[in-house]
């Protein structure tokens, strides 16, 4: 089960703080196995592993918590997840809010995008919504969340839609309006990075995702520019797709594809708990 952790309190034990971005339980389960402070879940993958559907808002909010459930429930990571934008209006943002609160994470991203969004990264058209919407349904999360530690991250796609300029003067509304961390999506130079960390005070999120539109820079590069919070949403996918396919290559010809070592069978049980059920097995069974 996720353990709750607040932004603050995960900021104080790592800064930048690295977040994976879990696409299934067993990858989130990797990622703490792995020995990180906390994990995230996004849109991205939940919705490709889950039903093999793009990032273009196909899925509805139960399909998407469904995921999360299973998610948080494999792991005692914080998790941050991708709620979109909220999956509807402030009615819906409420709903999301306080469902994702009782799951027991510790942080939601909320986005401007006009319904149905789609990838902030991907090579689509993309609208965004009126500012004042924006800071309504900040308004709604914020008041349904019952625990002030529950972080509330707004996310903004106007970089894309009306430029830089727009985007940072919605991110100064949204973080007045009462958001915890803020997230400016898809910045394309280290320029247009370092105006972002200079015209903010709070957490700030930046994606590092490998082939998108943004500079992929160390920890530390990005920590300088004024980034606190640093996603990978797509780096576990990336590389299990292209293994996946030489391995499969491979074995169409009736060979095992040269991946390296791989772990043995009984370290791929481990991961799923085998040993945490077969001793309630003994002792209960």
């Amino acid at each position: 089960m996720t353990s709750f952790a607040s932004l603050a309190d995960l900021l104080a034990r790592e800064n930048p703080l690295l977040l994976p971005v879990a696409h299934d339980a067993l990858s989130a389960r990797m990622i703490e196995r792995a020995g990180f402070a906390a994990g995230a879940i996004g849109g991205f993958g939940v919705i490709g592993c889950r039903t093999g559907l793009p990032d273009l808002g196909l899925a509805s909010f139960g399909e998407i918590g469904a995921a999360v459930r299973d998610i948080a429930g494999a792991t005692a990571l914080p998790l941050i997840v991708d709620a979109d934008d909220g999956y509807g209006d402030v009615k819906n943002v409420v709903r999301t809010t306080r469902v994702y609160e009782e799951m027991g994470i510790s942080a939601i991203v909320l986005e401007d995008q006009v319904s149905p969004k789609k990838c902030g990264h991907a090579a689509v058209t993309r609208e965004v919504v009126p500012t004042a919407v924006m800071e309504a349904k900040l308004a709604a999360a914020i008041e349904a969340r019952r625990n002030p530690g529950f972080a509330i991250v707004a996310r903004t796609d106007a970089r894309l839609v009306e430029g830089l300029d727009a985007a940072i003067e919605r991110g100064r509304r949204y973080v007045a309006k009462g958001a915890d961390a803020l997230f400016v999506e898809a910045p394309t130079s280290v320029e247009e990075l370092e105006r972002i960390g200079a015209a903010f005070d709070v957490p700030l999120i930046v994606n590092a995702a490998e082939g998108g539109r943004t500079p992929v820079l160390t920890p530390g590069q990005y920590r300088e520019l004024g980034f606190s919070i640093i996603l990978y949403p797509a780096t576990l996918l990336l590389r299990m797709v292209g293994m996946f396919e030489r391995t499969l290559a491979a074995l169409r010809t009736g060979e095992f594809a040269d991946e390296g070592a791989l772990p043995a069978f009984n370290v791929l049980t481990g991961i799923m708990g085998m040993d945490e059920w077969m001793e309630i097995d003994r002792r209960h069974g």
